[in-house]
């Protein structure tokens, strides 16, 4: 039945997945939330390291969640089912819409679901900022002063330096200023 219930669940998140993997993240904790097999906690975690490794998101979080469910037949299973629509449409797209892609009604489809995917991605993150600052006893500080840090640093190479910060060197120095004030907050408290 765990096998049923990982291909079908997955079977829907590539299904209903467009935009890419931020915009799937909503439908990803619909489903990992709606079967229990995994705490909004555990999700959190589980995106941040699967956008820290090699990878698509959906695929990452889709073989974890069958490898904690099921073993490999699980992480499998689960994989493949998260794929199967993308190639299932690739493979039609190759083969038929070719032709139709300059059509005004097909660029007028994809030009109105760009609006979606960005207030779903916009949503997708502002839930995650509000419930990574809130921790058991109310509000995170450590986690306020990391996400200012990392926005006044965002805003900082944008606005003054007129660059795009690398998202490797973000995750890095996230990471150590994770480490840092996570690190120190149990010491000065």
């Amino acid at each position: 039945m765990i096998y049923l219930k990982l291909f079908l669940g997955f079977l829907k998140v590539g299904c209903f997945s467009f935009g890419g993997a931020y915009a799937a993240i909503p439908l990803i904790r619909d489903v990992v939330r709606g079967y229990g097999w995994m705490t909004e906690d555990q999700l959190a975690y589980m995106i941040a390291v699967s956008e820290s490794t090699p990878g698509p998101i959906m695929v990452n979080l889709a073989t974890f969640t069958g490898a904690t469910q099921a073993g490999l037949a699980g992480a499998a299973l689960a994989t493949f089912a998260v794929v199967l629509p993308a190639f299932l449409v690739i493979l039609l797209a190759a083969t038929v819409l070719r032709r139709l892609m300059d059509s005004p009604g097909v660029q007028a489809v994809l030009k109105g679901l760009a609006p979606c995917v960005t207030g779903i991605i916009l949503a997708t993150g502002a839930c995650m900022i509000v419930g990574s600052l809130s921790g058991p006893q109310g509000l995170d500080l450590p986690a306020l002063v990391l996400t200012a840090v990392l926005a006044g640093v965002l805003l900082f190479s944008q606005k003054l330096l007129h660059k795009k910060i690398s998202p490797i060197l973000l995750i890095l120095l996230s990471a150590g200023l994770g480490v840092l004030i996570y690190g120190l907050a149990p010491l000065l408290a």
